[in-house]
């Protein structure tokens, strides 16, 4: 059921039931054994781990499966580590090791990224692609799946020069800040060339343009350097049929027509963004997934839960492409008990 419903509501057929996803309740362990029994931890096998997590996804009837390919990895050594605070179960995802790649702004502005990282074998791309996907369809059979790119123009930025550097050199010339983006996406454009020839048919593009506060630079900047880049990367998937899935942290509320008029066919949103305008301006042409804020699970407030749960169907309700999630993520830390009230309430509320 939730695979023909994932399917319906991508194609915006308005399902009986309103699909859902979730980013990371799957290996919040405790969850997870609760809900499926397998005795499972942060401790567990590789294996143990990937077996309860899809029996979880199945018991919670995921629509979709967020996912995407590379992260940080496209770079190798040469990124900034900017450290990683606690969040996975045990404090496993830790790290304290902080590390600039680039010194100086000037540095910045006579990057030559083909001679730092090199070009990439077409076909090894394509392969790695399509390796992605078909090991997503083996594992989670019963849902849609998809395959992506995590370091799309902004979030590839901010790997290589961490969040220091990146302002520092924005403030100091912008345009030639502007024109190290322009030289990124050149670079970066044979990664989405080699997605529009794999075989899925969905493709989900990641890309950290905001804060929760929203734009961190002029929206002038973004309007010139970044959507027009998105464009670029995005015109070999929308040539080849694919449909595309935009996700950005923060809040782009303010960005939210700039987003749409790329051509993409569906907005990944945290609960800062207006999801009611989005609903009210996409809502009959687009796919509109999470907006459900986990601090209503985290305050473990059985009421507040079913009122958030209540807030985003009753938005979406009349949106034919519409997936409930918790956009911000169930972290480990999570209440188990208030997890569970969260899907006793979309089983309650998400009937048409």
């Amino acid at each position: 059921m939730s695979l023909q419903n994932g399917l319906s509501a991508l194609n915006l057929e308005m399902p009986d039931r309103i699909p859902r996803t979730e980013y990371s309740a799957h290996f919040h362990w405790d969850l997870v054994q609760k809900v499926t029994g397998i005795p499972v931890s942060s401790k567990s096998t590789a294996e143990e781990q990937t077996n309860a997590s899809r029996e979880f996804i199945k018991a919670w009837d995921y629509g979709l499966f967020w996912n995407i390919l590379p992260f940080d990895s496209i770079f190798g050594e040469k990124k900034t580590k900017m450290g990683h605070a606690s969040y996975q179960a045990d404090a496993v995802d830790y790290s304290n090791e902080v590390k600039s790649f680039i010194e100086e702004p000037e540095d910045v502005f006579d990057f030559d990224f083909d001679q730092v990282y090199g070009r990439r074998n077409s076909q090894d791309l394509i392969q790695g692609f399509q390796s992605d996907y078909d090991k997503m369809c083996l594992e989670h059979p019963d849902t849609v799946n998809m395959t992506g790119m995590y370091t799309t123009c902004m979030s590839g930025i901010i790997e290589i020069l961490g969040w220091d550097m990146l302002l520092l050199a924005a403030g100091i010339d912008s345009r030639e800040f502007g024109e190290f983006i322009n030289r990124y996406v050149t670079w970066n454009l044979q990664y989405f060339e080699a997605l529009a020839k794999c075989k899925s048919d969905v493709i989900m593009v990641h890309d950290d343009i905001v804060w929760g506060s929203g734009a961190f630079l002029s929206p002038d900047f973004y309007r010139t350097y970044i959507f027009p880049n998105h464009k670029r990367l995005l015109a070999p998937l929308l040539e080849s049929g694919k449909k595309v899935l935009f996700t950005s942290d923060g809040n782009f509320t303010q960005f939210i027509d700039d987003i749409a008029v790329l051509g993409i066919h569906g907005f990944v949103m945290e609960p800062c963004i207006d999801m009611s305008y989005i609903c009210e301006k996409y809502g009959k042409s687009h796919v509109i997934i999470g907006n459900a804020d986990t601090r209503a699970l985290l305050y473990k407030d059985r009421e507040y839960i079913e009122n958030e749960v209540k807030r985003c169907i009753g938005l979406g309700r009349g949106c034919p492409g519409y997936f409930l999630a918790v956009g911000n993520h169930i972290p480990p830390n999570t209440p188990v008990e208030a997890c569970l009230w969260y899907q006793e309430f979309y089983e309650k509320y998400s009937k048409r």
